[in-house]
């Protein structure tokens, strides 16, 4: 699933078309791990040349979600439990940073809107689904980081939650009791923002946030190993 539509499909370059194209199918696990891209199906389908597509390949390699073998091609990189590690400890700092920035930017409209997608997550909890409440939680967060004040900064925050679907379907099926402390945690957040508190109290809690869902994931997966990420 895509988070922001932050392009036209009207005025979008080829590559970044390619590239948003390519992404969302390895986000939706349309196109899974091992999957072999055929940059010329795929040009196909999109109506334009290889070269766009192949330097969409690029980017996506760049950053870990393809990964491309001479005489073999592209494919969806496989996952591995150190670089699903390694994206939520990244993506705890750039959301938290990228949530500070956009605080100030937003209205009492997004502060309604973030608050009506976390009671979605709260009604979904009696009939718990991983995959819908990971998406209201998408969607939740999108409104308070998508107004940030610098839009590459939202852009690999996108990344990243991009890497995650493709690395964990949802944190949330391995450690479903996360959700009722998420939510929680989500109306403190909003309340910190809505009562114009520090940026730095802002960017801590979001960064908090993220890595107590790390956290209760490793606690799961790895009971032998002592969670945590660093408090900044």
């Amino acid at each position: 699933m895509s988070i922001t539509t932050d392009y036209a499909p009207a005025t979008v370059s080829k590559p970044k078309k390619a590239y948003h194209f390519i992404r969302d199918r390895i986000s939706n696990q349309e196109y899974t791990a091992g999957y072999r891209l055929v940059l010329a199906s795929i040009a196909k389908e999109l109506d334009m040349s290889v070269v766009p597509v192949r330097e969409a390949i690029r980017q996506l390699e760049a950053e870990g979600l393809v990964t491309f073998e001479r005489n073999v091609g592209a494919h969806v990189s496989m996952a591995d439990d150190t670089q699903y590690r390694d994206s939520m400890a990244t993506l705890a700092v750039l959301e938290g940073a990228a949530t500070a920035m956009a605080a100030r930017r937003l209205s009492e409209t997004d502060i309604r809107r973030a608050r009506a997608v976390n009671e979605q997550m709260i009604e979904s909890l009696d009939h718990f689904d991983p995959r819908q409440f990971t998406a209201l939680n998408q969607q939740f967060h999108a409104v308070l980081f998508t107004k940030c004040v610098n839009p590459r900064m939202v852009s690999l925050v996108d990344s990243e939650w991009a890497r995650l679907a493709h690395l964990r379907a949802s944190t949330f099926s391995f450690v479903p009791g996360r959700a009722r402390e998420s939510v929680r945690e989500h109306e403190n957040i909003v309340r910190l923002i809505e009562t114009g508190a520090p940026l730095d109290d802002i960017d801590r809690a979001a960064r908090r946030h993220r890595s107590a869902t790390l956290d209760a994931y490793l606690v799961h997966e790895h009971p032998h190993d002592t969670p945590g990420l660093p408090a900044f």
